[in-house]
């Protein structure tokens, strides 16, 4: 299969993604396999493996790294948040390039950073062999003057053509699988930041129901899901599998196959979220559409095979749930019941039920 821009949804797309779809005919020998929309594209490069590519940056959870003088955890967010993503598409990923744009050159801050980048590549089982450091103070203004950063990376994978996950085969009846985040991860920080704000909380406030600070709470790294990932793909008939980072549970719909999700269960909400929603005073859907809310990976796999998903989980030191069931439904919709709580997420996005 070959991606063209009426597979990437040209048609539908903001004039300037419109515009790099043309660029699918420019190359003769690497082509794209998948269109727009999906966790990675995936590269067509003639030989038995195709390439996958994904890039992703660590948001504004870097502003909380200036504000706390601490750096040593940005780039485990950064291999996570591109590594994650890479799995999805049913790809091994192998390696990442990073870059970061810097207010000033201090070598501590450098370091730090670097100590980072080498530990999520640990976790993530793959080499950082490249990347660009670049100091442009007049372009970087952040939490704290001389501290501003950008992180972000390209991360890369190796697939069989044929083994590509696109949730095209996710059937009615399936199960929907999730694994335990480790907080809120590199997304909603915005959301966050402002909300701890108006509320007059310091980030070296102590909150009784994390056991740390807010800035610690805030700093903890992007749980990293590939030896998972990788387990699962290699011994069960794994039909999707989701990196739910913004949008939250709006990203069970990022599947080809007409199928939506009727979830029956959820995780625990972490402290970080419950906090959140009380100080804002956000209403469950809102929480769901936006935060991982405790589950910061899926997978879809046959009912048949989600006890041994979730023993897979335990094997990797990952608590998992059965959340709930896959659902034939035109608009790809997500329900969500718990406690006498209904949501609904369907081409419009979540809303009250």
């Amino acid at each position: 299969m070959t991606a063209s821009p009426g597979d990437a949804g040209a048609d539908t797309l903001p004039e300037g993604l419109q515009l790099l779809t043309e660029t699918f005919a420019f190359s003769g020998r690497a082509r794209p396999l998948l269109g727009f929309g999906h966790y990675a594209t995936v590269i067509d490069t003639g030989g038995p493996q195709a390439l996958a590519l994904a890039t992703d940056t660590i948001g504004t959870k870097a502003l909380v790294a200036q504000a706390m003088g601490t750096f040593d955890t940005a780039g485990i967010d950064c291999v996570a948040m591109n590594a994650n993503d890479i799995v999805c598409v049913g790809a091994e990923p192998i390696a990442m390039v990073d870059c970061m744009l810097v207010e000033e050159m201090e070598e501590a801050f450098l370091a730090e950073i670097a100590a980072g980048l080498r530990e999520g590549a640990r976790r993530a089982r793959i080499s950082i062999p490249g990347g660009e450091t670049a100091r442009v103070p007049e372009m970087l203004r952040g939490a704290v003057p001389g501290r501003a950063f950008d992180l972000g990376g390209t991360c890369a994978g190796l697939v069989e053509p044929d083994r590509i996950l696109t949730g095209a085969g996710v059937a009615p009846g399936d199960a929907l699988v999730g694994f335990a985040s480790s907080g809120i991860h590199s997304n909603g920080l915005t959301l966050a930041r402002r909300t701890f704000r108006e509320a007059g909380w310091e980030l070296g406030r102590y909150v009784e129901e994390f056991g740390r600070t807010l800035g610690e709470e805030l700093l903890e790294p992007t749980a990293m899901y590939v030896d998972l990932a990788m387990a699962l793909l290699r011994e069960l008939d794994v039909r999707a599998l989701f990196h739910l980072t913004g949008g939250g549970f709006l990203n069970l719909r990022r599947l080809e196959a007409e199928e939506g999700f009727d979830i029956e269960a959820l995780p625990p909400v972490p402290a970080i979220f419950s906090v959140i929603q009380n100080l804002a005073g956000l209403d469950d859907a809102t929480m769901y559409a936006e935060y991982n809310m405790g589950a910061g990976f899926c997978a879809v796999v046959p009912e048949s095979e989600a006890e041994r998903a979730l023993a897979l989980g335990e094997s990797c030191g990952i608590a998992g749930w059965r959340l709930g069931t896959a659902t034939a439904s035109a608009g790809r919709e997500v329900t969500i019941r718990d406690g006498g709580i209904a949501l609904r997420g369907g081409a419009e996005g979540f809303g009250a039920g």
